[in-house]
């Protein structure tokens, strides 16, 4: 229903600037209504050119409203196409990369709701994350792994629901850890310049990550943890044979990667973006 008003509206609106002047126009030409000067007047027979030119004039005031209306539709519309493509261009706002941390932000501890704010985003809530799995159930998907699902749609639903289980299993396994350690679950952007420097925070991060100071580096242990957690737990499900160590370690691999990836990708969104044609924030 809102879809349909939602059109409807707008139609609504240029018919009721197109009829005003009609209306009006009609109103002045009503039999038997004289305007003041009218009717202080005598009435005298006015040339029938003059006629014909008073009798065209609401019908050029109806073309040239209309060709108003149009124009100014037209450059709405234009407006509203090039702001939703600035949106969809807009990677930094992290509805593709997630949650983190903009340049030369002053990091501050996590609250318990803050970090839970993060853990849905971070699985649930922002696209990124679903793509994520979809790819890397197309890769299981070509490598026909595991074999058992066998291929076509329904291969692929399986493995996508496997790769969706193991996904949350770990974000959640890393966010608990992460909450206990009182670690930062964030990437922040490098404070720093020069494409070699920042692809070098952009690796490192992946691994390291600052304790409840947010000034000291550690380990990534929760991260990693639950990525080698989300690993077992995925045999539960799969056919046999399988190995929950070596899922485990595939896991971690994977974690490697993606992860290093995944800041590169946030470290140079912003450069992305204005190769893209975004307005610079």
């Amino acid at each position: 229903m809102s879809g349909r008003w939602g059109r409807v509206c707008p139609i609504a609106v240029l018919l009721g600037l197109l009829a005003i002047p009609s209306l009006e126009a009609r109103a002045q030409n009503e039999p038997g209504q004289q305007t003041p000067a009218q009717q202080g007047s005598p009435q005298t027979e006015q040339p029938k050119d003059e006629k014909k030119n008073e009798g065209s004039n609401p019908a050029q005031a109806v073309v040239d409203k209309t060709k108003e209306v149009t124009g100014q539709a037209a450059d709405a519309t234009k407006k509203m196409g090039q702001a939703a493509l600035g949106k969809a261009r807009d990677w930094e706002s992290g509805w593709l990369t997630g949650v983190y941390v903009g340049k030369g932000r002053h990091m501050v501890p996590l609250t318990v709701q803050q970090r839970r704010d993060i853990y849905l985003r971070q699985t649930l809530t922002t696209p990124g994350a679903y793509m994520k799995r979809m790819f890397a159930a197309g890769i299981d998907q070509a490598r026909d792994s595991p074999s058992q699902w066998g291929g076509g749609l329904g291969g692929y639903s399986e493995r996508f629901a496997s790769r969706e289980g193991q996904f949350i299993s770990a974000n959640s396994l890393a966010a608990l850890g992460n909450a206990m350690l009182q670690y930062e679950p964030r990437y922040d952007r490098c404070g720093c310049s020069g494409f070699a420097l920042r692809t070098r925070h952009a690796i490192l991060r992946n691994f390291l990550t600052y304790n409840r100071s947010e000034r000291e580096l550690r380990p990534q242990w929760a991260l990693y943890g639950g990525a080698f957690g989300g690993g077992l737990i995925s045999t539960a499900w799969k056919p046999h044979p399988r190995n929950a160590f070596a899922e485990g370690g595939r896991a971690v691999v994977g974690q490697a990667a993606y992860g290093a990836l995944l800041n590169f990708f946030i470290e140079f969104a912003g450069e992305i973006n204005r190769k893209l044609g975004a307005k610079k924030r």
